[in-house]
This record gives C-alpha cells, sequence and structure tokens, in this order.
C-alpha cells in the first residue's frame, strides 16, 4: 500500500479511502466486517463514514441513519484495530425532525458529536468533517464549536465536504484569524465525467494545503466499464446516462481495452495520477470488489493516455480565471 500526507497536516493516510455508504443499506454487517477486515489487510487505513449513512438518509424514517457508523463500531469493538485506522466521518445532514438536528450551528456539532462517538465506540474522531457548507451559521460559531472539540481530545483534524473554493478561503481566513488550524483536507465529486471543481477548488485546496479526497470516482459506475456491463443485461439504471454519454464511454472503453487494463482501475489511477488527491473513496459492496480495485495503485497512465483521456473526457479547460478569461 502506498501512503501520503493528508493536506499540510502530518497525518500519513493510504491512497485508498474506503467509503462506507453502503453498511447497512447495501452491504450486511457481516460483509461489511469482511470489507473492513480485508482493507486494513492490504494496507488501507483510511475509513471514511458519516452520521447519516447506512439508510436511506431521511430523518423521516424511524431508522436508518447512523447504521454504518454503528457496524463500524462493533467493528472496533472486537479490539486491536482502532489505533490502526485513521477515522473520519462527517455533520450537517438531518439526523431527526428537530429544527436544530441538521447543519452546523454550535448546537448541532456537539450533539452530532457525541452522537457519532456513541455509535462508532470510540473516544475520537480522526478527521471531522463539514458535510456541506451551511452559509447561515456564522464561521466564528462554527469553528469555536470544532476548537472545543479539539480542545477536548474529541476531534484531530478538521476537513470540508462540498465546498466551493471561495467557502475554504473563507474559512481558511477564518481560522487563520483564531490561530486555528482549520482545515485540512475538502472531500469532493471529482472523477473524469465531472471536473468542475478543476476550476476553482482544486486551486484552493492547493493554495491552503488541503487533501482533496474524491468521492464518486467511478461517477456511480459510468466509468467502471457501464457499457459492456449494459451489452451483458447488467446496470440496466444506468441506461439514460450511458446513452446520455455514449460515443464518450465507447471511445473510453476502447482506450481502456487497449491499455489491456479495467475501466474502473484507469478511472481510478487518473485520479491518483493528481499531485493534489489524497485518496479516492471507493466504496465496494463486496471483499471481492476491494480486492479488484487495488490494482489501480500499480497502474501508471502513459502521456499519450493521459491526453486521449482529456480529449474524451474534456474538463472545464483549466484553472478559473484562465479556462474562459484571457
Amino acid at each position: 500500500m502506498q501512503y501520503t500526507f493528508l493536506g499540510r497536516s502530518g497525518l500519513q493516510v493510504s491512497r485508498f479511502c474506503l467509503g462506507t455508504m453502503n453498511f447497512g443499506m447495501v452491504t450486511e454487517q457481516a460483509a461489511s466486517f469482511e470489507i473492513m477486515d480485508e482493507a486494513l489487510q492490504a494496507g488501507i487505513n483510511f475509513f471514511d463514514t458519516a452520521d447519516v449513512y447506512g439508510g436511506p438518509q431521511s430523518p423521516d424514517m424511524e431508522q436508518g441513519y447512523g447504521v454504518s457508523e454503528e457496524i463500524i463500531g462493533r467493528w472496533l469493538a472486537q479490539g486491536g484495530r482502532r489505533e490502526r485506522i485513521v477515522l473520519a466521518t462527517k455533520v450537517y445532514q438531518p439526523m431527526g425532525t428537530g429544527p436544530n438536528d441538521r447543519h452546523l450551528s454550535a448546537y448541532h456539532i456537539r450533539k452530532a458529536c457525541e452522537d457519532s462517538l456513541r455509535r462508532l465506540q470510540t473516544d475520537h474522531i480522526d478527521l471531522y468533517q463539514m458535510h456541506h457548507i451551511d452559509r447561515r451559521t456564522p464561521l466564528e460559531e462554527i469553528w469555536q464549536a470544532f476548537e472545543l472539540l479539539v480542545q477536548q481530545g474529541k476531534v484531530i483534524y478538521a476537513g470540508s465536504s462540498n465546498f466551493a473554493g471561495w467557502d475554504i478561503a473563507t474559512a481558511q481566513c477564518a481560522a487563520a484569524a483564531r490561530h486555528f488550524m482549520g482545515l485540512v483536507s475538502e472531500q469532493s465529486l471529482y472523477n473524469l465525467s465531472s471536473r468542475t471543481i478543476e476550476l476553482e477548488v482544486i486551486p484552493a485546496c492547493r493554495h491552503y494545503g488541503l487533501g482533496l479526497i474524491p468521492w464518486s470516482p467511478l461517477g456511480g459506475g459510468l466509468l467502471g466499464g457501464a457499457l459492456r456491463k449494459a451489452t451483458e443485461g447488467r446496470r440496466a439504471d444506468k441506461s439514460q446516462q450511458i446513452e446520455q454519454h455514449r460515443p464518450q464511454l465507447e471511445a473510453y472503453e476502447a482506450l481502456c481495452q487497449k491499455l489491456g487494463e479495467q475501466p474502473a482501475d484507469v478511472a481510478l489511477a487518473w485520479l491518483l495520477h493528481n499531485p493534489i488527491v489524497t485518496a479516492p473513496i471507493i466504496g465496494p459492496r463486496t471483499k471481492e470488489q476491494l480486492t479488484r480495485s487495488l490494482r489501480a495503485l500499480e497502474l501508471s497512465l502513459p502521456n499519450e493516455a493521459l491526453r486521449r483521456l482529456d480529449e474524451i473526457w474534456p474538463g472545464p479547460g483549466g484553472e478559473a480565471p484562465k479556462a474562459y478569461a484571457w
């Protein structure tokens, strides 16, 4: 396994991050345990979850949210695991029907952290991430709440998810004014078919020293050989996306075949090629899927292949403002 620093921090994490959104919703506990055991054995030390994961992510349901954390907590309770992993979770999403059961008020951050610690059966969260920007709550209030959690030893590092570039900038300026480290990472939608963050989020991450953790690195399965699978009668739920991107997918899968590599491995290797990327989040539903993903760590794409991928899946044209102005 390869390791790298999480942004400008001194924390080292594996180049793959194990995503656990499927735990409890798609993957039952026994299979989830197998996946985590396999990940640890493979050297993956970076585990990502969220308080809302494990069900339909709706507070109107009597059960569902929090299940992923609970499964991880029961796995950790077996012993000998907690200090071997970097555990990341998130706060923001609705965790109840009350008006203060969501977003980033100091009130909710405190309660959400305590609830996550209880479900995870641990006394600290290594990376506590804001799941979304909350522009209604002042950053002074948010950072004060995070500072207290850090002082109490309940949180080690702070991260963001789904922030715009200017959100990262304002958050870091507010943290600096408080002499607080602020964000060490940003978790964003990023893959070959979704490259909008190249405009401003990636430049902001580079400037402020944030590690980038891409979610949906395979575009929800689109980049994992969707065309071939559809031909074989699988993944019919992707039929609309396939038709929308058919010319690109035909060219992409033909390139992967020419390279002698699986489409999913090429998509992951493309992300790993970017020096700003810390660790793509892989969300295997089975132990076998996890094992197959490891091939991407060994794959070095030649310059010609990288150039061709840019032709097939063009980004926004570079970084702002040069991407659209003289």
